[in-house]
């Protein structure tokens, strides 16, 4: 379901979401409100086994770091639909958040301010 939003027309581009509050070289000319990317996963039986195992040898749990960042992702590119289908061409303030709901369910949320920039000349 991730998609690089670079190549969907209408889409945000990866370079224009921020955790500042402005983006160098462009100018907030509105501010269109918070917009969010929610996604809930559960962990697999078989990749939490699989994780298990991993805790044997220590180090890097990498069935679960895939598991996360692809959630994180998928909430960052539902973000990035939900500020273009409000027509901004940018996120400032994007942040990340996580809950978990219950045992091995967990809710990622990405978030920030939609906005229309406007390149600054030099």
């Amino acid at each position: 379901m991730s998609t690089h939003s670079g190549s969907v027309p209408g889409a945000i581009p990866h370079n224009m979401v921020t955790t500042a509050l402005e983006l160098p070289g462009c100018r907030i000319v509105r501010n269109l409100g918070l917009v969010r990317g929610i996604v809930v996963r559960s962990r697999s039986v078989i990749g939490t086994i699989g994780a298990g195992l991993q805790t044997i040898v220590g180090g890097n749990i990498s069935l679960f770091t895939k598991l996360c960042e692809q959630t994180r992702s998928d909430s960052f590119e539902l973000m990035l639909q939900h500020a273009a289908e409000l027509g901004a061409n940018a996120i400032v303030a994007a942040h990340y958040d996580a809950t978990e709901l219950m045992n091995g369910v967990t809710e990622v949320l990405a978030y920030g301010t939609a906005v229309v920039v406007e390149r600054q000349s030099a």
